[in-house]
């Protein structure tokens, strides 16, 4: 059998990726986009039944493409934190799906009592906060009757989306430890449910998935009259950190995407730095490795607003055109704070802000100070896993749509003041999804993923440290503006 599929369910889409194994590329693909909603300020929901029924368009017509008998497995990627509340007999959802971005439980982090939020960091590596899964479950609980009355029979399932696409497909209520690691609810250390955490939060442990290895067998999906595995799951940071091959302490890589994403292994220890998340960066090849993440909200979203919003853009890659066609942001600074911010502030309070603008402010001027803000966000995280992490990037491996963008990375390297390293494959986190799958049934090994990488292009700093550590400074003034407001 000479194909894996990568099964890859983002925030704004789903898709599917035919990675040939001799040729190491992929050969097919399959894209179907998902519709978020906003039903009110800083609220976004996803149709759960949705998502499932794109996923299996995608992967049938990837198995279609070169044929069931070629298929070895599945691996699956996903987007985060996400949560799906279902009916254990019928696999159906029963409200729409929180989604990661969703600020509607801020309130009720903010007030937690002090002593959860600490037992919360200390046994999970993260925060009290709106962004993660656990007070999501809650308020499905207190806020969805057809959830509670499932609950009372004990038929209620709440599942990350890997945990649901892969009960919907297989009949298996499983997950993998590094989505396990986001819901606020797993323990670091046992890397199992931790019972009083779960009980804080009112969620029975029979309503959570079995917890798994990323690389084991999830379970097998029958496709075209042929039964073919699910093997390896993993969510789509992590998978792009071993997309990246980033398989030892010190190998850092950014996502750009919806949001930006900033990981560094740390080893087979758990770290912990003020500001930063700590989490499960991957448990393959009988190994767990640990990570120091910074997770920026908006990123790629801010591109989205000035095309969807403003109309400022016809499409996203005519911002480098735009951001090229102006000397500097003529003094304009973005903070990309639309439901407050994320590592290393921590602040659901905050909304996004432009500051500086002038009569002579043109287009052009904003849409370079959004991508930039991007850069900066980058220094943000890489600045607080140096001082509180004591983690220091040397290089920056990079993925995701925005690092197309050559711009972009050209500025972040330049304020960062480090190289910004560009992959020839840029579909890191499926491509990570795939070597996971391969890892689960004996195909590879991590020798061989390291080995696989190729680099497309290395952005080089300036020297001119001294001018872009002083746009960073503008910057970081504009933030205390958004968080003051």
């Amino acid at each position: 059998m000479k194909y894996i599929i990568a099964l890859d369910a983002g925030t704004t889409s789903i898709r599917a990726f035919c990675y040939d194994l001799a040729a190491k590329r992929f050969v097919h693909r399959a894209q179907q986009e998902v519709e978020s909603r906003f039903p009110h300020p800083g609220w976004v929901e996803q149709d759960a039944a949705e998502i499932y029924f794109k996923a299996a368009y995608v992967v049938n017509d990837c198995v279609r493409a070169v044929g069931a008998e070629n298929v070895a497995g599945i691996g699956v990627t996903n987007q985060r934190e996400t949560v799906v509340a279902f009916d254990a007999e019928t696999g159906e959802p029963v409200c729409p799906a929180i989604v990661w971005q969703c600020r509607r439980t801020s309130a009720a982090c903010a007030a937690l009592p002090e002593e959860i939020k600490r037992k919360i960091k200390a046994r999970t590596g993260l925060f009290a906060d709106a962004y993660f899964s656990a007070p999501k479950m809650r308020w499905i609980l207190e806020n969805e009757p057809a959830a509670a009355a499932l609950a009372r029979k004990g038929r209620l399932r709440f599942g990350t989306v890997d945990a649901y696409l892969i009960y919907r497909f297989t009949g298996n209520f499983v997950t993998d430890h590094t989505n396990a690691s986001r819901t606020m609810l797993f323990d670091l250390e046992t890397l199992q449910w931790d019972g009083e955490l779960c009980r804080f939060f009112g969620i029975e442990e029979e309503f959570l998935p079995r917890p798994l290895p990323s690389d084991a067998v999830m379970g097998t999906v029958k496709l075209l009259s042929r039964e073919i595995p699910i093997a390896g799951a993993m969510g789509d940071q992590q998978a792009a950190l071993l997309g990246q091959a980033c398989l030892n302490a010190g190998d850092g890589k950014a996502t750009y995407g919806t949001g930006l994403f900033l990981l560094l292994p740390t080893g087979s220890r758990p770290v912990f730095a003020d500001g930063l998340l700590t989490t499960v960066g991957g448990t393959y090849a009988g190994r767990t490795l640990y990570a120091l993440e910074g997770s920026v909200f908006h990123a790629g979203s801010g591109i989205q607003w000035l095309r969807d919003e403003l109309g400022f853009l016809e499409n996203a890659a005519e911002s480098e055109r735009l951001a090229r066609s102006v000397a500097d942001t003529g003094g304009v600074f973005f903070v990309p704070a639309f439901t407050g911010l994320g590592a290393p502030y921590w602040n659901s309070e905050a909304r996004a802000l432009l500051s500086g603008i002038t009569r002579g402010t043109r287009r052009e001027h904003i849409v370079r100070a959004v991508l930039e803000s991007i850069a900066y966000s980058a220094r943000d995280l890489a600045e607080c896993m140096a001082e509180r992490g004591g983690a220091r990037l040397t290089a920056l491996k990079c993925d995701g749509g925005a690092c197309a963008n050559d711009f972009l990375m050209q500025f972040q390297a330049d304020v960062l003041g480090i190289a910004v390293d560009r992959p020839a494959e840029r579909e890191s986190t499926a491509l990570g999804a795939a070597y996971l799958c391969a890892l689960a049934l004996g195909l590879t090994d991590p020798a061989e993923i390291g080995r696989s990488r190729v680099r497309e292009r290395l952005f080089e700093p300036s020297e001119n440290r001294e001018y872009y550590d002083g746009l960073y400074a503008q910057y970081r003034r504009a933030v205390a503006r958004a968080v003051k407001e």
